[in-house]
């Protein structure tokens, strides 16, 4: 990390407590990115019987699906940094019959396991959140066993993905600049640069590919939401602005949303980038 007065330590503090405040509208919102969802797991290929790590896995969304995917044999672990966002993955788990999922808060740079004791990992955009991915990717070939597959997504190109850069233009048309800079949520959607950390990492049989996905929404303040559920230590500092400041940014959110109006209603494709490969 080489943004100037960067401090990790604060910068994580923030991410778990936004994940925290929105861990249960994180989960509501599941549905909007259900095809996403699906390819990654897809290109996981789990398997019956396997021991998979879910990490940055928030309320559990990939968690829950790739245990109906390796129980009864198997096992699926998910791991966050937001330990509500655990909780909340836990209690959807246990009303949906999936009591047997298991759960551990810790920095995914810094991961308590044991070497070798997982056949899969996940990651479901999250790996451009860690201020040091490399590190977290280093942890994971750790804990995966030989041959072990991990599957991710990434963000794609700022220009591909705006379900985030809409809102980012209002927060930077009407807010002034952050004195710290954080790490942008774009900064590994270049699919070599990608394929360079995981290949630095250690992991071999890479495959990088585009996946584009639509979220329709009703109105421009369903959109700002949506932004706010998904957007963690960003909520949390939007969050502590006046009241007034963040009505403002709420209403004025549709002159963003302009080029993407469908009808009476908007309509936003994006791209994130899927990647396999192993240990």
């Amino acid at each position: 990390m080489t943004l100037p007065g960067f401090d990790a330590r604060r910068f994580k503090a923030l991410e778990r407590a936004g994940f925290n405040r929105i861990a249960a509208r994180y989960a509501d919102g599941a549905p909007i990115r259900a095809g996403l969802q699906k390819a990654l797991l897809d290109t996981a290929a789990l398997k019956p019987g396997q021991h998979v790590l879910d990490l940055a896995a928030g309320p559990g969304l990939l968690a829950r699906e790739a245990a109906r995917r390796v129980l009864p044999d198997g096992q699926v672990l998910a791991s966050d940094i937001a330990e509500g966002m655990l909780i909340e993955g836990l209690r959807r788990a246990a009303a949906e019959g999936l009591p047997d999922l298991l759960a551990a808060a810790c920095d995914a740079e810094h991961l308590a396991f044991g070497d070798a004791c997982f056949d899969a990992a996940l990651i479901g955009l999250g790996l451009f959140i860690f201020p040091q991915p490399e590190k977290a990717l280093a942890e994971l070939h750790r804990v995966l066993r030989p041959g072990g597959q991990i599957a991710l997504s990434v963000w794609g190109p700022r220009e591909a993905v705006p379900l985030i850069a809409r809102a980012q233009d209002c927060i930077a048309r009407l807010l002034p600049a952050p004195k710290v800079p954080r790490p942008s949520v774009f900064r590994l959607g270049d699919a070599d640069q990608l394929a360079a950390l995981l290949a630095a990492a250690g992991f071999r049989d890479i495959n990088i590919a585009p996946h584009t996905f639509s979220c329709r929404f009703a109105c421009a303040d369903d959109y700002w939401q949506a932004f706010l559920d998904l957007a963690g230590g960003a909520a949390e500092s939007l969050a502590r602005l006046p009241e007034e400041l963040q009505a403002r940014l709420r209403a004025e959110v549709a002159t963003e949303l302009a080029a993407h109006r469908d009808g009476n209603a908007y309509t936003v494709e994006s791209t994130v980038l899927i990647a396999s490969a192993r240990r």
